[in-house]
């Protein structure tokens, strides 16, 4: 299973600088980093990123992560996945760019083969 971070462009290339992702505002102000699986990552974009242009989806193997990463409840009850702790980068997998297309974010199919392309 490979589960999922948006976040934008500039803050994921100031990561690769520091050599970890330490969270958006919403991450810190929540005290954990927030993650989606496959299934939940269209939902989490129109929720929370409608419109936003210049975001990446990352993907990250949740096996590297360790005891900091719990499946919590969130929308509707789903468990969602929670790191507490920074996001090395060696548990990255791919990172795309999260483009606009009429509206909506176009994921990706290289890294999220379970949506279709646009």
């Amino acid at each position: 299973m490979t589960i999922y971070k948006i976040c934008s462009a500039a803050e994921w290339a100031a990561a690769e600088a520091a050599g970890t992702y330490r969270g958006s505002a919403v991450d810190h102000k929540d005290g954990f980093i927030h993650f989606s699986t496959a299934a939940q990552a269209e939902e989490t974009a129109s929720r929370h990123f409608a419109g936003q242009d210049g975001l990446v989806l990352v993907a990250i193997d949740p096996d590297r992560l360790g005891d900091a990463l719990r499946w919590e409840p969130s929308r509707g009850g789903a468990l969602f996945p929670h790191l507490y702790a920074e996001l090395p980068l060696h548990a990255v997998q791919g990172v795309a760019p999260l483009p606009l297309v009429d509206g909506r974010h176009a994921f990706p199919p290289r890294l999220f083969p379970t949506v279709a392309a646009p």
